[in-house]
């Protein structure tokens, strides 16, 4: 068996089971200090090229065991051993460093389900990378996951001080989390009728028609689709009094709420690649969103399901594709929180997640 209930009430959990990466760990240990349950993560990033934790994963680590006031043992860098142990939930402001480029919006995945159940709520300010590769860009939390995530009660507001981009980082984002009395079920399952697409497209330390042609390019893609009104907003900065460290540029496009939820696609720039095929890439890939009419899009189930693991009653939702993540993140959720998790649907289609949560209060 890949996971199992370990001795004295200790969650063991296999960290190669599903995508084998940070995934394992972060929706592991986020669940762990929420529910007060002690895992044992081992095989850490076992199916990574560099297997064991990372800077950014410890940071992850540290930041939530923070907010749980929790005894780590195997916390160091390299170690595929981890025992993390949770004594209960702390309130206040923290600030956290990812170091370099390291995502900061991973960091708020592993953080943010502990953040909403602590008495007071919680703030932070994280330093690190807002738009990198392999992880979703601040502006696909600010304006697709913090929306959905609205709809179960869960409320944050999230600001961005200054943008940071691979390889020197220094992006610095700022987060408060309202305390909740409880998350709400989800029931997303209908087709979706989009008649709006609005988006950021950004580049920092680089000429303005760099964001000019990302935004372009994407907005050629999305008109050849019927009734559909594209706004998307440049964010650029004169080169002289650019405050970001830079250089990077992005672009993120979301669906307007109007259609009762919203689907996101992005794209990073990276030396070498044209600012056209930047803006294409995040276009072709809402598009195919959109498409597909279901109301969640593919990075957005998995990040749903630790969230609906602790709501109220019965949750479903159709996703435009079911992910390694998804499968990932139902087993891990099931696991830590105990909640009923079925996914059906095969990898790389269309699905729908049901989930029977266990009713956290706080």
């Amino acid at each position: 068996s890949f996971c199992c209930r370990g001795g004295e009430g200790v969650i063991e959990i296999d960290g190669s089971f599903g995508e084998g990466g940070g995934q394992v760990l972060r929706t592991t240990v986020g669940l762990s200090a929420l529910l007060g349950k002690q895992v044992h993560v081992r095989n850490i990033r076992a199916k990574r090229p560099n297997p064991g934790l990372r800077a950014q994963h410890m940071t992850a680590i540290k930041a939530v065991a923070a907010l749980c006031n929790a005894e780590t043992r195997g916390l160091e860098l390299g170690s595929t051993d981890l025992f993390f142990t949770p004594r209960g939930k702390v309130t206040g402001s923290f600030k956290f460093d990812v170091g370099t480029a390291g995502s900061i919006s991973l960091v708020l995945q592993a953080l943010m389900p502990t953040a909403a159940f602590s008495s007071g709520g919680a703030e932070f300010e994280i330093t690190g990378g807002t738009d990198v590769r392999w992880s979703p860009p601040i502006d696909y939390v600010r304006y697709v996951v913090l929306p959905l995530l609205s709809r179960l009660g869960y409320v944050a507001e999230l600001k961005l001080l200054r943008r940071g981009h691979y390889p020197k980082g220094g992006g610095r984002v700022s987060m408060m989390v309202k305390p909740c009395k409880g998350l709400k079920p989800l029931l997303l399952t209908e087709r979706l009728e989009i008649k709006e697409v609005r988006g950021i497209s950004h580049c920092v330390k680089l000429p303005s028609h760099v964001g000019e042609r990302q935004a372009d390019a994407a907005r050629e893609v999305l008109k050849k689709m019927d009734h559909l009104n594209v706004f998307v907003k440049l964010e650029t900065y004169p080169l002289e009094t650019d405050p970001h460290i830079g250089p990077g540029s992005g672009i993120v496009l979301y669906t307007g709420e109007e259609s009762g939820t919203v689907l996101g696609a992005d794209s990073v720039g990276e030396r070498g690649k044209p600012a056209e095929e930047v803006g294409r890439q995040a276009a072709r890939q809402l598009a195919e969103e959109i498409r597909s009419g279901a109301p969640v899009d593919r990075h957005m189930s998995d990040i749903l399901i630790p969230y609906l693991s602790v709501a109220e009653g019965k949750s479903e939702f159709r996703t435009s594709q079911i992910t390694m993540h998804t499968i990932t993140n139902g087993k891990m959720a099931e696991l830590v929180s105990g909640a009923q998790i079925r996914i059906d649907g095969e990898l790389g289609n269309p699905g729908i997640v049901r989930v029977n949560g266990i009713n956290l209060r706080p």
